[in-house]
């Protein structure tokens, strides 16, 4: 059969309407990769139904289903090409959709994946916020119950400045600063003890 014969055959399998009998899916695949949309069209319509009934088949999901008649549509578009006419076109369409459902599958594990590992990430920021949060509500709690001389001298301490200028501000000598957070120092492990003991 000559080129001219098949261009013919492409074109009256591009023209068939779905009621004809044996429209020619490979003719029109031909035609497809070659750049002719109205084939393209045609092999489209002819086979959505059936793209989307099995998408929804091996996924369970109607919504999915969509997701994935769509993705067919798009991945058909650029490999129709790649269709060689040894099997059936029907055949060929049916691995592309499973092999779209499982990269849809792939990609949806991936994702929830990267959600839970962010999600766990979070949740171990917020307790330890929560952990930290604790720690100064406890440290704060503890230096509220200490004397005012013993009070001042450890948020002056905390506040950065040396015994030096601790002694300065509350007007006694450096000495008596290092005693005064020597007992602070003495309180705390006190306090742990009973809270350990």
């Amino acid at each position: 059969m000559g080129g001219g014969d098949q261009n013919l055959d492409d074109e009256r399998a591009c023209n068939a309407r779905p009621d004809d009998k044996g429209p020619d899916d490979g003719a029109l695949a031909r035609r497809a990769a070659r750049g002719d949309r109205a084939a393209f069209e045609a092999l489209l319509r002819r086979h959505y139904d059936s793209v989307h009934r099995l998408a929804r088949r091996l996924t369970g999901d109607p919504g999915r289903a969509d997701d994935i008649a769509q993705q067919v549509g798009l991945k058909l578009a650029r490999t129709i090409g790649s269709f060689d006419g040894r099997a059936r076109f029907t055949t060929w369409l049916h691995a592309v959709v499973l092999n779209t459902v499982r990269d849809d599958g792939r990609r949806r594990q991936a994702e929830a994946r990267t959600v839970g590992a962010y999600a766990e990430i979070e949740a171990l920021r917020r307790a330890e916020a929560a952990d930290t949060a604790a720690r100064r509500s406890t440290a704060l709690e503890a230096v509220a119950a200490l004397s005012d001389d013993l009070r001042e001298t450890v948020l002056l301490v905390l506040d950065g400045l040396t015994h030096a200028e601790v002694g300065a501000v509350l007007g006694v000598n450096e000495g008596t600063v290092s005693w005064r957070l020597s007992e602070v120092r003495r309180w705390i492990g006190t306090l742990r003890e009973t809270v350990d003991g």
